[in-house]
């Protein structure tokens, strides 16, 4: 027997405008795209700053006669390895395409800030003791620049290295040994976009625009920046194996995804 249809409840809303909820998986997805912009865009800001942490012993280098003896790189690559930890996560379980559009957001995203950045530094400054000063405001953001760009770029070409390469091992091993794909697409990509970061920003913006207060650096200092660097991304990635697991664990039991076959490639 053919039942009628339900009654449209009295003052209801058009189909046309009706809300539009997402499912479980659309929410997980926003979530981690969101994540991983913030990531990008606080490591863009900070990555102006340059940090040290001495070794205790020295390491031999064959560019230059100074050995090296600590640890150097921007304070960016702080939450730079996050994004390679949800982009790997988003590529097991929503395929290369949305990783790639994560990649994407990001950089609009970081491309948006930056504007606003220039706008804000061409507003005319009112002169008021309780406000910032303008050669502070300039000090910060205007030096930032040319670490801001050369950390898009990298940001950019280290993402889709890290999906690309990940792809191929996940079908290289048919799907399994997770770690392998995950901190080997990882240790490549960052390879990557240590060595761009450092030579964009300490070499090639100085270059492009010279600053007397800003030398661009020898490129003996680029690669040890880049190479300790990367050293301690590297240490990062393999510390970070664990919470690949965990999150294959989180988004399989709480959200009841499934990573996707090896053999699908896009």
């Amino acid at each position: 027997m053919q039942t009628a249809p339900a009654a449209i409840p009295p003052n209801s809303p058009p189909a046309a405008i009706m809300r539009h909820d997402l499912s479980p998986a659309q929410k997980l997805y926003l979530w981690l795209t969101c994540i991983s912009a913030a990531c990008l865009l606080i490591g863009d800001i900070v990555g102006i700053k340059l940090f040290q942490i001495p070794l205790g012993f020295t390491v031999p280098v064959p560019w230059s006669d100074t050995p090296i003896s600590a640890i150097e790189h921007t304070c960016g690559m702080l939450t730079f390895p996050v994004t390679f930890l949800i982009t790997d996560l988003i590529n097991e379980y929503y395929g290369k395409l949305a990783a790639r559009r994560v990649a994407y957001i990001g950089l609009a995203m970081a491309l948006f800030v930056f504007c606003v950045i220039n706008i804000a530094q061409a507003m005319p400054y009112l002169p008021a003791a309780y406000n910032v000063t303008e050669s502070n405001f300039n000090a910060i953001f205007a030096s930032a620049k040319g670490m801001y760009v050369a950390s898009m770029f990298a940001y950019i070409i280290g993402q889709l290295s890290d999906i690309a390469i990940f792809g191929l091992l996940k079908r290289a091993t048919r799907g399994k040994a997770i770690w392998l794909r995950a901190t080997g697409s990882t240790v490549i990509s960052q390879l990557i976009d240590s060595f761009v970061v450092s030579f964009i920003a300490f070499y090639l913006w100085r270059k492009l625009f010279p600053d007397p207060a800003n030398a661009p650096a020898p490129f003996s200092d680029i690669l040890k920046i880049a190479t300790t660097g990367y050293a301690l991304k590297f240490v990062i990635a393999i510390a970070l194996t664990p919470l690949i697991y965990a999150g294959h664990t989180f988004m399989e039991r709480v959200f009841g995804l499934h990573p996707l076959p090896a053999e699908l490639k896009s």
